[in-house]
């Protein structure tokens, strides 16, 4: 079995050709890789190292981190929207710093300040009517409260969602969208959860026919997938069949919502009013685990009822409401929201002239600053993933789709970063074309 040594000397053999792969970084960044790969993940690591992607993040500061050989990469990955702000935003960890002078996580069995501020500023920002919150540590758990709750709220058990969804990988959120995961652990329930595919209205109508159905579980684009925009009329189709058979309609906004579309939820984009709303990752900061699931009062009648039907140690910790508190003020100011209106159209203006020139680029998806970029290979996202990390830019493929980059460029970033981006893209993109041609 393997194991460590008292002296700390690693005694597990890696696959073949691992160790050559770290040949040439720092003893540092070889022992952390060697260390997760032995105590943590060591499939992760073997693939990332076989990738040309042997990344530790050490330093970070706003929309750059630095691995642990200095090697400086732009961050258009933001881990899925959790640095929606940049890396240590100022003003985030002015609140958290603050917050840690007189305030820990509280009890989550009583009433709290923070939790209650925060949850009133979320009704208020919301689209709709949204009313009571409940919050979380994560995005996955979040997910678990909103089907509880539409389940509760309809008396139904069943829950559409897409194919191509992702929406955590606890037990109720892992057995939505692609289960894959969720099957491998014998924990998927596919008499519960219907798949659809996306951008397909038939397909939601036919599921939702029986009448059977307590909620459709949507990412308004679905990230995993690599950002695919809905079609013209998609989304708003969807909602009518929802209240045409009494289905709750679920916004999982993880990753789109906090101002990255150009408005502060992404549904707004298209007038939807939600039922639910599950909003995290970006909430945090990247300084403090937060999520919430926010409510119309009918749906979330069970908190008068059952103030115990779920309770959460580190759900609504109250260092993370405050933090949480001043991400909304930064996200929902127009200020925030105008930039990333014009950053899109900054950058999709030189992203169109880049395919022009670079016929491996294929297609552009783009919502405000949520974007996919297409390549015309089966593996083009993870190449332009290995050139671009060479050239100094971090940018993750999509899970569900490797030809496509997800291309995540933060809320805050200016032209002048946003020119550095698109020249390291075109090298990379040089590079791949080249090698292609070389065979």
């Amino acid at each position: 079995m393997a194991h460590a040594r008292q002296d700390d000397t690693l005694t597990a053999a890696p696959p073949p050709g691992f160790l050559d792969d770290l040949k040439a970084i720092s003893e540092r960044k070889r022992r952390t890789l060697m260390l997760a790969h032995e105590y943590m993940v060591p499939n992760r690591v073997e693939t990332f190292v076989g990738l040309g992607l042997p990344l530790v993040i050490g330093r970070r500061e706003g929309y750059r981190i630095w691995d642990l050989d200095g090697h400086e990469l732009l961050d258009l990955h933001l881990n899925g929207g959790t640095y929606n702000l940049g890396h240590r935003h100022p003003d985030a960890l002015a609140a958290l710093n603050d917050a840690l002078a007189d305030w820990d996580i509280g009890n989550h069995h009583f009433p709290s300040e923070p939790r209650a501020l925060l949850a009133e500023k979320l009704a208020r920002l919301t689209p709709g009517d949204l009313h009571y919150t409940v919050f979380a540590a994560g995005g996955s758990e979040a997910n678990d409260v909103a089907i509880k709750s539409a389940r509760y709220a309809t008396g139904r058990r069943k829950i559409v969602c897409l194919e191509s969804g992702f929406h955590g990988s606890n037990g109720l959120s892992g057995a939505a969208g692609n289960d894959d995961n969720a099957r491998y652990f014998h924990s998927d329930f596919p008499a519960d959860f219907v798949k659809v595919p996306f951008n397909d209205l038939d397909a939601m109508q036919n599921a939702l026919t029986p009448g059977d159905i307590a909620a459709v579980l949507i990412e308004t684009i679905p990230a995993t997938a690599g950002f695919c925009p809905p079609q013209d009329g998609y989304l708003e189709g969807v909602k009518s069949l929802c209240e045409r058979f009494g289905t709750l309609y679920i916004a999982d906004e993880v990753q789109t919502g906090l101002g990255r579309t150009g408005k502060l939820w992404a549904v707004e984009n298209w007038g939807i009013e939600p039922d639910i709303l599950v909003t995290g990752k970006g909430l945090s900061a990247g300084l403090y685990p937060i999520a919430a699931v926010v409510m119309t009062r009918a749906v979330g009648a069970w908190l008068k009822e059952k103030g115990w039907g779920y309770v959460s140690t580190f759900g609504g910790a109250e260092i993370g409401c405050l933090v949480a508190s001043r991400v909304l003020d930064i996200c929902s100011s127009e200020s925030s929201l105008a930039n990333a209106r014009s950053i899109s159209e900054y950058l999709g203006k030189q992203l169109t002239e880049l395919q022009r020139r670079h016929p491996f680029l294929t297609g552009i998806r783009r919502t405000g600053l949520v974007m996919g970029l297409e390549f015309d290979d089966a593996m083009g996202g993870i190449l332009m993933s290995t050139q671009l990390y060479k050239h100094g830019l971090w940018a993750m493929f999509a899970g569900f789709d490797f030809s496509v980059l997800q291309f995540k460029p933060g809320l805050l970033v200016d032209e002048p970063y946003c020119d550095l981006v698109i020249a390291k893209l075109e090298a990379a993109l040089s590079d791949v074309e080249n090698k292609r041609a070389a065979g």
